[in-house]
């Protein structure tokens, strides 16, 4: 009995290191106004701790109720004119496909012609979204598995600190969210949650990219719309949201060392920099022709993970619809490019078998 007190408690060590990381992280960035501090401080803490080699941790079911929490948070989070406002999103939608293009086009060529890196490799590290699926061709043997997903956990690192870090220092609009009077009470917040993991379970089973984050905003915005509740997620719950949000992006660094790391960082850093100002163009002209925030219109374009844009999305008080919208459809436009790409990389033969191990 005293043996396994103490087996279990080492095994749950790294999870209770990382979200005390998270949340010290956010704890601090607070103190220094920066915004969306809760989840940009974790995000910095827990990265920080993986990379000085601390055991990182975030279990799958404790990832998983990060999501189910993204989830509901952006569902009620959406303003109630969101549907008055979808006649605008053409505009950004074009723009969207174009950007896509761009960034795999523009940040695959840099990667292969500047940094020597194999084709399969060079490409899959610059499609802008889907690691699932790109890992799994990776995994098949088309590229550098360890490049690929160290260039792509930077290219979310950055996409997710550089709006609230340029909310200080850039003419970047944001608002803060909404002062509530009323919260959901813990009954509601009950059901509520078993609404939105139906919901999101569906939607696992169905294949639908980030299932669970999508599911349960999809529940809790329907059912916000269809007025069963007007009320606010509590502050706390939308604290411990952020916290785990922080400690979730920040524990993908998990298992790289500084040595891989450094190996792959210039490389992901010069890509994901050739995209925020891709990103920030586009979004730019698109804010010309349609009645939007900037900062609204960016978060809704960066290529960055859907709950990490979605939490930063309601911490600036943007739209959360708008985002989660253009987010879903660049990842069905992504599901369709993947294959095309990869399919003539094979024809080219310019593949290389990814190392082993």
């Amino acid at each position: 009995m005293t043996d396994a007190a103490p087996s279990v408690f080492s095994k749950l060590l790294p999870t209770l290191l990382t979200l005390v990381l998270s949340a010290t992280g956010g704890w601090i960035a607070t103190l220094l106004a920066v915004p969306a501090s809760w989840m940009v401080g974790g995000v910095l803490a827990v990265t920080a701790g993986a990379m000085v080699g601390l055991p990182i941790a975030m279990p799958d079911r404790l990832r998983d109720l990060a999501f189910l929490l993204i989830g509901m948070s952006m569902g009620a989070s959406v303003a109630p004119d969101s549907l008055q406002l979808i006649a605008s999103w053409p505009v950004s939608i074009a723009a969207l496909a174009i950007e896509l293009v761009l960034i795999i086009a523009a940040t695959g060529w840099m990667l292969a012609r500047f940094f020597k890196l194999d084709t399969g490799t060079a490409y899959l590290s610059s499609f802008p979204g889907h690691l699932s699926f790109v890992m799994g061709i990776a995994s098949a043997g088309v590229g550098d598995a360890r490049q690929i997903v160290i260039i792509q956990v930077i290219r979310i690192l950055m996409l997710t600190i550089c709006v609230p870090i340029g909310t200080l220092f850039l003419p970047i609009d944001h608002f803060a969210p909404p002062v509530a009077t009323e919260f959901l009470g813990l009954g509601q917040l009950l059901a509520l949650a078993a609404g939105c993991l139906a919901v999101g379970l569906v939607f696992i089973k169905l294949k639908v990219p980030a299932g669970l984050v999508l599911g349960s905003m999809a529940a809790a915005t329907l059912a916000k719309l269809g007025g069963l509740y007007v009320e606010a997620m509590p502050v706390p719950l939308t604290t411990i949201t952020f916290i785990l949000t922080g400690a979730l992006i920040g524990s993908r660094f998990a298992g790289i060392s500084r040595a891989e790391f450094a190996t792959a960082a210039k490389g992901g850093l010069i890509a994901t920099s050739m995209t925020v100002g891709i990103v920030t163009v586009i979004a730019y002209g698109v804010s010309l022709l349609v009645d939007m925030p900037f900062g609204q219109i960016w978060l809704g374009l960066a290529p960055g993970a859907l709950e990490g844009m979605g939490a930063l999305g309601i911490a600036l008080g943007y739209d959360t619809a708008f985002i989660a919208a253009h987010h879903v459809i660049r990842l069905l436009l992504l599901s369709f490019a993947i294959p095309i790409v990869v399919v003539l990389i094979r024809r080219r033969g310019l593949t290389t078998i990814g190392r082993q191990g």
